[in-house]
C-alpha cells in the first residue's frame, strides 16, 4: 500500500505499511473523508513527516487530536492555518515563549517554521471527524504513532521530547531516557494551565539549552 509519507521516514516506518491493522486503518480512514468533513485535509495528513524529516529532527512534541474545527487543522500538532483565530492552547503555548525567552507574541499560529527547523509535531491520532473531538481514536493510529516514538528513541539520540499533561506524558514508556532528554508538564489547555501546571515550565529556554549542549542549533521559537 502506498503512502504518502516523506522518504527519510519510509525506510523507518515502512514495514508498518503493510500489516493488517494499518490497512483496516487506511480504509477507516478513506470512508471517513468520503461520508463526513474530515480533518485535516487528506494532502497534510502525513504533514508533520514532511516538514519535520527523520534526520532533521531533534525535538519532538506530543499532542492528542488534530483541532476538529474548520480550516483549523493542518497536520502539526497545536498549530492552525495562517490567519486562523488562535485556539486556547496555542495562545498559552506562546505566553510561555514570551515570558521564558522575552519573543514577542506572534501574528501566526502556523508552526511549519519549527517543524522546518526540526521539531516533529506529533498528534497521536492524525485525523478527526468534523466538530466531533476523539472520534478517530482507537482505530489504529495511536500504534502507528506509538511506532514512530519508538523508532525515533531506539535510531536517535539526545532528542528532546515534550510531554504536555497526562496523555503526553503515558509516552514517555516508550523513550529511552538515558538515551533522551525529556521534559513534562502540565497541559497548555486553560484548564490546566490555570491551575499553575503549565506556565513557568520555561521549557522552551530548557529546549534550546539541550540542543547547545549537544552541539545542535537551538530553536528559533
Amino acid at each position: 500500500m502506498n503512502v504518502n509519507i516523506h522518504t527519510s521516514w519510509k525506510t523507518h516506518l515502512e514495514d508498518e505499511f503493510s500489516k493488517p491493522y494499518f490497512t483496516e486503518l487506511v480504509n477507516f480512514v478513506k470512508l471517513e473523508y468520503k461520508t463526513y468533513q474530515c480533518f485535516p485535509p487528506g494532502k497534510e495528513i502525513f504533514a508533520a513527516f514532511d516538514y519535520c524529516t527523520f534526520d532533521n529532527l531533534k525535538v519532538v512534541i506530543i499532542g492528542q487530536d488534530p483541532y476538529h474545527g474548520v480550516n483549523q487543522a493542518n497536520g502539526l500538532c497545536f498549530s492552525v492555518n495562517e490567519g486562523v483565530k488562535h485556539p486556547p492552547s496555542l495562545i498559552n503555548i506562546f505566553k510561555e515563549i514570551e515570558t521564558d525567552l522575552g519573543i514577542p507574541y506572534p501574528t501566526s499560529g502556523n508552526l511549519e517554521r519549527w517543524a522546518q527547523q526540526g521539531i516533529l509535531l506529533l498528534n497521536a491520532t492524525l485525523t478527526v471527524r468534523a466538530h466531533e473531538a476523539g472520534s478517530h481514536q482507537n482505530k489504529g493510529w495511536e500504534q502507528f504513532t506509538d511506532l514512530v516514538i519508538k523508532t525515533i528513541s531506539e535510531k536517535k539520540t539526545n532528542v528532546v521530547f515534550l510531554l504536555w499533561g497526562g496523555f503526553a506524558k503515558k509516552k514517555g514508556k516508550l523513550i529511552d531516557a538515558k538515551k533522551h532528554y525529556i521534559l513534562t508538564s502540565g497541559h497548555p489547555s486553560p484548564l490546566s494551565a490555570n491551575r499553575g501546571y503549565w506556565f513557568g515550565n520555561k521549557h522552551f529556554s530548557k529546549t534550546n539549552y539541550q540542543l547547545e549542549t549537544n552541539g545542535l542549533e537551538p530553536v528559533e521559537w
